[in-house]
């Protein structure tokens, strides 16, 4: 499985287009700790699927990733507090075992706010997607981040924002939606977001929508998050809890 996930951290990490950000090749020196910087994320990735592949029932499939979340951790729905002990509810072990790195720089005179460059970036929307898993009680290695568009797409002259993924990027996306699907296994699949939902239908993938946490959808999908899990349980799902497969 070491392989296979190398084999596809090396196929995100060929990807290149306009106005998007590939955390897993790119190197910003505005904002990134140095050239090493995609290295250091292409590990966190590995470190992070290593111990879930093959043995995630569910998988949270969202749009893209963001630019205070992914874009500098190289895990999706992931943001930097939480890997460096700086997050109030998520704590790097939930994560991956072992040592997390920065690589955004903290000394960036381009990062104005004080607390992202002294504790990092932190992306609200990931926070309610993790306090959903936790608040259910779910074993965190149990349950797999993704995006459907696995990279970050920004608007243009302005590196550290956001933008809706395009039809083609979506599209570009599923192969590695795909392929990260297959070494995982059957799974139930959760979408965050009209955008996720469509692109999965498109392609002939069955998974339960859930209100986009942005925009004042927070509450709503933990509401439908602790539905699904409810109705799981009902149907004689099982939420693996043991740590012992890590």
């Amino acid at each position: 499985m070491k392989d296979s996930i190398a084999n596809f951290i090396d196929s995100l990490a060929d990807y290149e287009a306009p106005q998007v950000y590939n955390p897993w090749r790119d190197y910003d020196e505005r904002y990134d700790i140095g050239p090493e910087a995609p290295a250091i994320r292409r590990r966190q990735l590995a470190a992070y699927l290593v111990p879930r592949l093959g043995r995630c029932p569910y998988v949270v499939v969202a749009e893209a990733i963001g630019y205070q979340g992914g874009r500098f951790t190289g895990i999706a729905i992931t943001c930097e507090r939480m890997l460096l002990g700086e997050h109030p509810t998520i704590s790097p072990s939930m994560i991956f075992p072992g040592e997390a790195m920065r690589t955004s720089r903290s000394d960036s005179p381009f990062i104005t706010k004080a607390t992202q460059r002294t504790k990092g970036f932190n992306e609200p929307t990931d926070t309610v997607v993790w306090n959903a898993i936790i608040e259910n009680g779910l074993d965190p290695y149990r349950v797999l981040l993704w995006n459907i568009f696995p990279f970050h797409p920004h608007k243009a002259d302005e590196a550290l924002s956001n933008r809706t993924p395009t039809p083609t990027e979506l599209t570009a996306g599923w192969p590695y939606t795909k392929a990260l699907l297959e070494l995982n296994g059957a799974c139930r699949i959760l979408a965050v977001g009209q955008k996720a939902a469509q692109t999965l239908a498109a392609f002939g993938v069955e998974a339960t929508p859930l209100r986009h946490p942005a925009n004042g959808g927070a509450t709503l999908y933990k509401a439908q998050f602790g539905d699904m899990v409810a109705t799981a349980a009902m149907h004689g799902d099982t939420w693996a809890s043991n740590k012992e497969d890590r």
